[in-house]
């Protein structure tokens, strides 16, 4: 049986298995953090192209952020080094910033996490980088529709595994591999929390959405098997079969009438091609 809290206080609780219900000071709180971290996201467009670093990318986005008042929630989170995440072709999530330049036909997911004033703003987005093949770009077209086919599904009432089924129904119909060891999971005063939110399920089951909920959605679709394996590093996840992986990220509060985002771009590159 799911267990729902309703939290009375803006002071920070920790995890405790429940799903946290949120009032309106909660969600205002993750609009101004989801806001940052979506002006980051647009803020690196003009800076996506062949040649720039992955470790330059970082970089900007931790001036950026830090610029503006918000602490990047990654930065030595677990021992992690780098503001960002940055995912490139085969990689499914938790790339790692480094030396290493992005190249002409290559798609790319940066994922950011900022603080601000406490609330963590969480969403990722895909990049195109030069001229990229038309079956590189599908992936990302279908990635995207998936995590807004599954935000239609997120309404109170509905069951975390109506979202998930939306985004596995449309996955699976164009052929992909939706990944199944990483999931979205609850947010605001804390980075994770409850629940985990998996992108594989059936109508009807899981946790029921209930107004105040906070939580991310954020599936990673393969072009091939859904299959992954960790790095040594013990970050970066990549496809087992090294085929292309995309994915998509937002914040979201479960409302009265369905949902409110948190991440969407102030200049509307919710998806690319961005300009």
């Amino acid at each position: 049986m799911t267990d729902y809290v309703t939290v009375t206080s803006d002071a920070p609780e920790g995890r405790t298995g429940a799903i946290k219900l949120h009032g309106r000071a909660a969600f205002d709180g993750m609009h101004r953090a989801g806001r940052l971290c979506a002006e980051t996201l647009d803020m690196l467009v003009p800076h996506m192209v062949p040649g720039v670093t992955t470790a330059e990318i970082d970089r900007l986005a931790y001036d950026f952020i830090t610029a503006r008042g918000g602490v990047p929630a990654t930065l030595g989170y677990r021992g992690y080094t780098h503001s960002t995440c940055i995912s490139i072709n085969h990689v499914v999530c938790h790339g790692i910033p480094s030396e290493k330049t992005l190249k002409s036909g290559d798609i790319v997911n940066v994922d950011v996490t900022p603080i601000l004033d406490g609330w963590h703003g969480d969403s990722s987005r895909m990049y195109l980088i030069g001229d990229v093949p038309l079956k590189a770009k599908r992936l990302v077209e279908v990635t995207y529709e998936c995590l807004m086919l599954g935000l239609e599904q997120a309404k109170p009432g509905n069951h975390l595994g109506d979202v998930a089924h939306a985004i596995q129904r449309h996955a699976e119909r164009h052929r992909y591999g939706v990944v199944r060891d990483f999931c979205g999971h609850g947010l605001g005063r804390l980075f994770h929390d409850a629940p985990e939110v998996v992108h594989v399920g059936k109508p009807g089951t899981g946790p029921e959405l209930k107004p105040g909920m906070i939580f991310t959605v954020e599936p990673m679709i393969n072009i091939g098997r859904p299959d992954v394996k960790l790095l040594d590093d013990g970050w970066t996840a990549v496809t087992r079969d090294r085929s292309l992986s995309a994915q998509f990220e937002h914040s979201i509060g479960i409302t009265e009438q369905g949902c409110e985002i948190f991440t969407l771009s102030p200049k509307g590159w919710h998806a690319p091609p961005y300009l």
